[in-house]
């Protein structure tokens, strides 16, 4: 069993910046994909990054590319969203996820094995 905390989210300007963590329980974090989603009020829960066991590979959704960055630190345990350049359509509760299945695997989030509670993100304009 893993359990996953998100921590991080909170009020921002457009514009700004914020760095969400996930730390994980469990000594076998090191050998999932992890992965961050969120959901804005009323809508589906959309994919927004991943990163593979190593931390070698990540994959972004379009919309995110250029501004966020996913890291992960397998000896803490912990998975980073570095988001820059903020707008208010990035408002949304951010959850963390945890996927046993390997990189080449779909990153719907039906598939993901492990979730967090999420963290709000609300960027004011």
């Amino acid at each position: 069993q893993v359990q996953l905390v998100e921590s991080g989210g909170g009020l921002v300007q457009a514009g700004g910046s914020l760095r969400l963590s996930c730390a994980a329980s469990g000594r076998t974090f090191s050998s999932y994909v992890m992965a961050w989603f969120r959901q804005a009020p009323g809508k589906e829960r959309e994919f927004v990054a991943r990163i593979s066991w190593s931390g070698s590979r990540t994959y972004y959704v379009d919309s995110v590319k250029g501004r966020f960055t996913i890291s992960r630190d397998n000896a803490k345990n912990t998975v980073y969203l570095q988001m820059n350049s903020l707008n208010p359509e990035d408002t949304a509760v951010y959850y963390c996820a945890a996927d046993t299945r390997g990189w080449y695997s779909d990153y719907a989030a039906r598939g993901m094995d492990y979730w967090g509670k999420g963290t709000l993100v609300t960027v004011s304009s």
